[in-house]
């Protein structure tokens, strides 16, 4: 999904140019050439936000995408010997302990991090840092359940009575990171003993599984932006932000109790030739500027403080409050035993 770029920012940056403030530390007086930023399918950054950021430092991004946060983060484990970039960003909370154990980032504490950031560290070596908080949750077509005049599903329990037979559509946690994280939200919210018993009750009733998020949203959901049969997905609390029609309002709803958070940090690659130039990419990622557009062009929530979100979100799109998580050391233990147990259960 992809937003628009507001206008209140274009303003921001030019009047940041025009009065000769920075973005980040630095000038490019005392810097220059190109870091390169290893990162997700799913990036997306005004060109004119990385346009002010190389004017005010001499830094210039080049971007290099390797598919969801899984395939990144295993991209950046295989090359850690000889890393393909200077900086990674989109390693998240689901995946971010195999890159810690695997060594693949160095440490770097950036001044931006106590602007919020440091709420969601996972290391204390700060090795990551915070960007981005994308809570997993499940989506209703609400349309679908008011014309078929059937309430719609609150919870993960109601996913398992009969009326919603045929209704749901997952992603395979071993190929989609928010297939992952809706999986470990499960296994949060019934524990090691009663998972796999709730996965059989949800494949009875006529679960179906996509490989990745795009497949489940845009072709088996019947959500405005999905023509599918099944109005009902794992995707993104966000999600219904890009669903607002004509009337102002969306179309679709997240359920706020199913919600797994999901967070994407930012680190240097151990082994980049250019630290300091690397650090202010870090740090750009975690200012203000750059924190303003991740909602809109991402469809995400920041993780800096005090960055509001677009109109409409507080409605159609409230960050949730009371997301499940699980340890980072138990995910990292338990991940691939968890995905294995899965297919076996789902034949997949």
């Amino acid at each position: 999904m992809r937003g628009k770029w507001s206008a209140a920012v274009v303003l921001g940056l030019t009047a940041a140019l025009t009065t000769g403030c920075t973005l980040v530390g630095g000038s490019n007086e005392d810097s220059g050439g190109t870091v390169t930023l290893v990162t997700h399918d799913s990036w997306a950054a005004p060109q004119q936000v990385l346009d002010a950021f190389q004017q005010q430092t001499g830094i210039k991004i080049a971007v290099i995408k390797k598919g969801d946060a899984g395939a990144l983060t295993n991209s950046l484990v295989l090359t850690k010997a000889n890393p393909i970039g200077d900086v990674a960003y989109g390693v998240d909370s689901t995946f971010a302990s195999r890159a810690l154990s695997e060594g693949v980032f160095e440490s770097y504490t950036s001044p931006e991090a106590d602007r919020g950031p440091q709420r969601y560290a996972v290391d204390s070596e700060h090795r990551l840092s915070a960007v981005d908080l994308g809570d997993v949750c499940l989506n209703v077509d609400t349309n679908w359940f008011t014309q078929k005049g059937i309430p719609a599903p609150t919870s993960y329990g109601d996913l398992t009575d009969p009326r919603y037979k045929d209704l749901l559509v997952v992603e395979n946690p071993a190929t989609s990171s928010p297939g992952l994280a809706f999986l470990l939200g499960t296994i949060a919210k019934y524990g090691e003993q009663g998972w796999q018993a709730y996965w059989q009750k949800l494949k009875d009733n006529g679960l179906k599984s996509d490989s990745g998020w795009e497949e489940a949203y845009s072709q088996d959901f019947s959500g405005s932006s999905g023509k599918g049969p099944r109005p009902i997905v794992v995707s993104y609390a966000s999600s219904p932000a890009a669903e607002i029609g004509d009337d102002g309002k969306p179309r679709t709803k997240a359920l706020l109790d199913t919600c797994y958070r999901q967070v994407e940090y930012t680190g240097v690659l151990a082994g980049t030739k250019q630290a300091d130039k690397a650090h202010k990419v870090v740090d750009f990622l975690l200012s203000q500027q750059f924190q303003t557009t991740v909602a809109e062009n991402m469809y995400v929530y920041p993780a800096r403080q005090g960055v509001a979100l677009p109109a409409g979100w507080a409605e159609a799109a409230p960050q949730p409050q009371d997301s499940a998580s699980l340890p980072a050391d138990q995910v990292q233990a338990g991940r691939e035993r968890w995905i294995g147990e899965w297919r076996s259960l789902l034949g997949q």
